[in-house]
C-alpha cells in the first residue's frame, strides 16, 4: 500500500462558471496555502499553462505541490462515434502534458449521453474510446484512469453501468472511485469498491447527505474511515486521496471550503 497523500481537485472553482475570474496560479496558491501536497487540475482550469507543462512544473515546485492527476472531458461525452477522433487528439495533448510530471495520472471523465440511442450501445462505444485512449497515453508513459459521475446524462451512474464498462475495458485502465457520485447513485459503496478494487488507482473523496445533496466533507453519509481503509488496501492504489468539494458552501468561498476539508481529512489521518 502506498503512503497517504492528500491532493485537491480544482473543480471546486470550476463549478462557479463565469463567477470564477482567477487563473491557475490562484488555484495553486490557494491549494498550497491550505496545506495540500498535490493538485488535480482539469483541462478547463489549466489556462495559460495548457501548452507550457515545464512552466507549470516550475510553478508547482515553487508552491511545494505535486501533480497528482490531470483530468479532462469531452464535447462528445466519450460516447459519440463522430467525436472519437477529437477525443483521441485531446488524449494525445493531455497525455503529453502529464508525461512531464512523474507519476501523474491522466483521468478521463464519465461517458455521457449526448444524443438518443441505446444506453448499452453507448457504453460499448465509450469503452472503445477509453481503450484506444489508454493505448495513446501508454505510448508516452502515462497511465489512464476512468472517473464515473452522477451528473446529468452520465452513462456511468449505477452498479449495472459499472459492471458493463469494466467488463469491456483493458485490464490496465484504472478507476478513480468518487465517493460522492457512488452514493448519489444509491450504490452500496462497500460492494462497489470491493468488486472493482483491482482497478483503483487513486480516490476522489466527497460527501453527500441522505437525499444526495452535496455536503462538506464529514457532514454527510459517507463513512470516510471505512472508505479510506478499503481503498488503501487496493493493490494498485497510488496513495493519492483527492479531496473535491461541490457543496453550496464551496460555491460561496471555494478556498475556505478546501481549507476546511483539509482539516477534516488531516484529523482522520491522526486516527
Amino acid at each position: 500500500m502506498a503512503g497517504r497523500r492528500i491532493a485537491c481537485q480544482t473543480f471546486t472553482w470550476e463549478m462557479l462558471g463565469n463567477g470564477w475570474t482567477g487563473g491557475p496560479d490562484d488555484l495553486v496558491e490557494a491549494i498550497a496555502t491550505a496545506g495540500y501536497a498535490g493538485i488535480e487540475i482539469t483541462d478547463t482550469m489549466i489556462g495559460h499553462y495548457a501548452d507550457q507543462p515545464e512552466a507549470f512544473a516550475r510553478r508547482l515546485d515553487e508552491a511545494g505541490l505535486a501533480l497528482a492527476a490531470f483530468a479532462y472531458g469531452s464535447h462528445g461525452g466519450f460516447s459519440e462515434a463522430d467525436q472519437a477522433e477529437a477525443d483521441y487528439e485531446a488524449c494525445r495533448k493531455w497525455a503529453g502534458f502529464a508525461a512531464h510530471f512523474q507519476g501523474a495520472m491522466l483521468s478521463m471523465g464519465s461517458a455521457t449521453a449526448m444524443s438518443d440511442g441505446a444506453r448499452a450501445d453507448k457504453i460499448a462505444l465509450a469503452s472503445d474510446i477509453y481503450n484506444r485512449s489508454a493505448e495513446i497515453a501508454r505510448s508516452v508513459g502515462v497511465s489512464l484512469a476512468l472517473h464515473p459521475s452522477s451528473h446529468t446524462n452520465t452513462l456511468l451512474y449505477d452498479k449495472a453501468d459499472y459492471d458493463q464498462i469494466f467488463s469491456l475495458l483493458d485490464k490496465d485502465i484504472g478507476w478513480v472511485p468518487d465517493t460522492g457520485h457512488i452514493l448519489r447513485a444509491g450504490q452500496d459503496i462497500s460492494l462497489t469498491l470491493g468488486d472493482f478494487g483491482d482497478r483503483i488507482r487513486y480516490l476522489h473523496l466527497k460527501d453527500v447527505d441522505a437525499g444526495g445533496n452535496w455536503t462538506m466533507l464529514g457532514e454527510g453519509i459517507c463513512d470516510l474511515t471505512a472508505v479510506l481503509a478499503t481503498v488503501e488496501k487496493a493493490p494498485r492504489f497510488n496513495g493519492w486521496i483527492v479531496v473535491e468539494e461541490e457543496s453550496e458552501e464551496a460555491g460561496k468561498d471555494p478556498a475556505a471550503a478546501v481549507r476546511r476539508n483539509f482539516g477534516t481529512i488531516s484529523a482522520l489521518a491522526q486516527n
